[in-house]
């Protein structure tokens, strides 16, 4: 019978192969596996080596963000929570899908019709759509949930009070801060708001979350707060800095308008954006996407298709979805906005097969100025 020789590899030739395998690894020769395709990428050249490597950018953190899914409220019937339950699901799923999946999903109010001051009404409203939170494979996935409160929340801060305590105590596992500004003080407010106006940080992000209609002063901005925080945010080296909102400060028209109480309240909150760098504005209100510089720096971002009847149904608009935001390592800040149209009315399902959720607009957001 013929054997086949056996080759005995001699340390001289082991140390080649080594040499080789390692050479793939520090030169970006092995198959990535850093995250989605359309992760953006840098490029290096390495001394003496005249072609250029590229180096993945990896994505530090992530969140979604979207607002507006309360429905009309003649389609309420049968629907103790009044969300357009077809739609948040579609989202909340679509969000459990991406890869990777994101830190933050932050809601920016009107998830429930409410616009009243009876607590009991808006309660069960709220307990119906927490109830149904919670069934959802979501609630336990380790992405966190951040409640913004919007002016159906507390009906445009008219009488609101109550309605306020009631939101505090409803949602407290999906309020992230409590070092916001109490009663009185420089924007002389009526009541606490210093867990409905708050910040937090998060690998080296500032996040501002703000209730845009405190007690008796509707669609105002705490800006005398908001303004020293976003200074001492930057003063201690904050890296990015993102705002949350209900009302955004300049309208999805993009023709100067804002849904804040006058243009001196917009013009405060971002001229102090400006000043210290912040990429991002991101409000709902309007039940549209808009994607805007309106002083040319920071970004003002409309996410308000989250389900409610839409503001505009032009073909480009009709859809519903939510935005999605990558902090690269590079220290890039990418924004996505995903979305899908839906059938004859806005509260029909959309079924995925039919309707497929795909990124309808994108955008480096990074702060250049």
């Amino acid at each position: 019978m013929h054997r086949t020789a056996r080759h005995i590899w001699n340390p001289s030739q082991w140390m080649i192969l080594l040499a080789t395998v390692a050479s793939g690894f520090l030169f970006g020769c092995h198959p990535s596996t850093t995250g989605p395709s359309n992760t953006p990428a840098d490029t290096t050249k390495h001394p003496g080596d005249s072609t250029t490597h590229p180096i993945a950018d990896t994505i530090l953190y992530s969140f979604v963000t979207m607002g507006c899914n309360r429905l009309d409220k003649a389609d309420t019937a049968g629907d103790p929570s009044t969300a357009n339950i077809a739609q948040l699901d579609r989202t909340l799923t679509d969000v459990m899908n991406l890869s990777p999946r994101p830190d933050f999903l932050i809601l920016t109010g009107d998830v429930m019709l409410g616009k009243v001051t009876d607590t009991s009404g808006t309660g069960r409203q709220l307990g119906a759509w927490l109830a149904h939170y919670r069934s959802m494979p979501i609630a336990s996935s380790g992405i966190k949930l951040i409640m913004v409160p919007g002016n159906h929340e507390f009906n445009d801060g008219v009488q609101s009070a109550a309605l306020e305590q009631q939101w505090l105590w409803m949602m407290t596992p999906y309020i992230n801060g409590s070092n916001g500004p109490k009663p009185g003080g420089a924007d002389a407010l009526t009541t606490d708001q210093s867990r409905l106006t708050y910040s937090f940080d998060y690998k080296g992000g500032h996040f501002v979350i703000m209730n845009s209609d405190p007690a008796q002063e509707s669609s105002t901005i705490s800006i005398k707060w908001v303004a020293q925080d976003l200074s001492q945010a930057r003063a201690v080296g904050a890296k990015h800095i993102f705002l949350f909102a209900h009302k955004p400060a300049y309208d999805w028209t993009n023709n100067g308008a804002t849904s804040l109480v006058d243009n001196a309240n917009r013009d405060a909150l971002w001229s102090a954006m400006e000043a210290n760098h912040a990429e991002a504005m991101f409000s709902a209100h309007n039940h549209v996407y808009r994607r805007m510089q309106p002083t040319g720096k920071s970004y003002m971002i409309v996410a308000g298709n989250g389900g409610s009847s839409l503001a505009s149904t032009a073909a480009a608009d009709r859809n519903f979805g939510f935005t999605l935001v990558q902090v690269m390592s590079s220290g890039k800040v990418i924004e996505k906005a995903y979305a899908r149209e839906y059938g004859a009315k806005y509260s029909d399902p959309s079924p995925a097969a039919m309707y497929p959720t795909t990124i309808r607009d994108s955008a480096d957001i990074t702060w250049k100025y």
